[in-house]
């Protein structure tokens, strides 16, 4: 088969590693991709947010399989227009990706569907916003209704941080995603990354993770994309992870297919658990980042046969096999993310790195000039390993970070610490 991916990061690195390991692959072409993308599959310059370019594209290159890895090209309804030219495609339709463009729609569908949550109020103006914050008092969750890449989230622990936040949003901070914004009852508890397949009919689990947001050791400072990321996550048990889909997946996805926008693709269900009670705090329609590093370097080949199964309607026959191994992701920054900071720095040590089963380097922000790599982003590389313990994953892990050579980028030293 011949597979595109569209996308740029270590997500998308991490899938194409899994798909290239798969013998349904032929030709494996990333878009736009990045630099170590461009050393395992063929890479593409195609604005990945216009679907008739890309449905162009697929026609011309003779492309089988779609996966589209982020958010905004399923936003913007690329997912529709592949499948309208009759391409399979791994990724649900704009109408159904409003799960994650639009928290308002999410806390809608969770009403509708009885599913547990944080409580909330949506507003269009920041008087009303700031009145209700006032009445409800910190701490207290302030978010951009729409895409904003991941940051457009704000913890408030005071007062006066929550109105600065009503304030910042409505002010243009995160554009038009900050035109509408939700604000939640503050969650207590631990988070936790579920990952399930939906085919419109039936839900398969594939995996769970726990990210780190917070930039700094002992989650402090600033949000940020994500730090790193370990997989499997203890406190999601068996038993909440088959309450969660009780309670809250399979719930969702009935009242998404009873409004005529059956749900297909991957489902990131983000997760609050308290006293073995799991609320959702958010869906993403995609896999998470570094959360999608862990969970293929676990999954390996059979990554592609579950998404080609869940594209095709096939995933009742379909299991996962996992090995009893765990993996770890730790994010390489550039330094001053998630603030301002300078792309172009050479980043060394790479080709000394080991690259197989249990030890990979994905890109997330690279380029190449000249014979060097780059960075060209704020999280630029993702250090992966597996082991037989989390220990040892993480161990492993460091010590590839230790062999980098790249004094422009810091990242945490304590991924995987809630675990061990």
């Amino acid at each position: 088969m011949n597979i595109l991916i569209l996308g740029s990061g270590g997500r998308e690195h991490a899938l194409a590693w899994a798909v290239m390991q798969n013998p349904k692959c032929d030709r494996l072409v990333v878009a736009p991709g990045n630099a170590g993308i461009a050393a395992i599959a063929d890479c593409a310059d195609l604005d990945i947010l216009n679907g008739i370019a890309v449905v162009s594209f697929c026609e011309e290159r003779s492309i089988d399989f779609v996966i589209i890895g982020p958010e905004a090209p399923l936003a913007a309804g690329v997912a529709d227009d592949l499948r309208n030219a009759g391409f399979k495609v791994f990724g649900p339709s704009a109408a159904a990706a409003q799960l994650e463009a639009s928290k308002a729609f999410t806390k809608e569908i969770c009403d509708a569907a009885q599913a547990p949550t944080a409580a909330y109020g949506h507003f269009t103006d920041a008087a009303s916003a700031l009145a209700y914050v006032a009445a409800q008092g910190a701490p207290i969750v302030i978010k951009a209704d729409g895409l904003a890449a991941g940051k457009g989230v704000i913890i408030a622990m005071t007062d006066a941080e929550a109105q600065a936040a009503v304030e910042t949003m409505f002010d243009g901070a995160f554009g038009d995603a900050g035109a509408e914004v939700v604000i939640e009852e503050f969650m207590e508890g631990e988070e936790a990354s579920f990952f399930v397949l939906c085919d419109g009919e039936d839900v398969l689990p594939i995996g769970t993770a726990q990210d780190h947001k917070r930039v700094g050791d002992g989650d402090t400072g600033p949000n940020t994309g994500g730090m790193g990321a370990y997989s499997p996550a203890p406190v999601l048990s068996d038993a909440i992870a088959e309450r969660a889909l009780a309670e809250i997946v399979r719930p969702t996805m009935a009242e998404m297919a009873r409004r005529g926008m059956p749900y297909q693709g991957v489902l990131y269900v983000g997760l609050m658990i308290k006293d073995g009670a799991p609320r959702l705090v958010e869906y993403n329609v995609r896999f998470g980042d570094p959360e999608c590093q862990v969970l293929m370097m676990r999954l390996g080949a059979q990554a592609f046969d579950l998404m080609q199964a869940c594209a095709e309607g096939r995933l009742a026959e379909m299991q996962v096999n996992w090995a009893e191994d765990h993996a770890i992701s730790v994010v390489m920054a550039a330094n001053g993310y998630p603030g301002s900071y300078a792309k172009g720095s050479v980043i060394g040590g790479l080709d000394a790195v080991p690259e197989d089963s249990a030890n990979m380097v994905f890109h997330a922000g690279t380029g190449r000039s000249g014979g060097d790599i780059v960075a060209t982003g704020g999280r630029v590389l993702n250090v992966t390993a597996r082991g037989a313990s989390l220990a040892e994953a993480q161990a492993r892990a460091y010590a590839m970070v230790d062999q980098i050579d790249w004094a422009d980028g810091f990242c945490r030293r304590d991924i995987g610490w809630r675990a061990l």
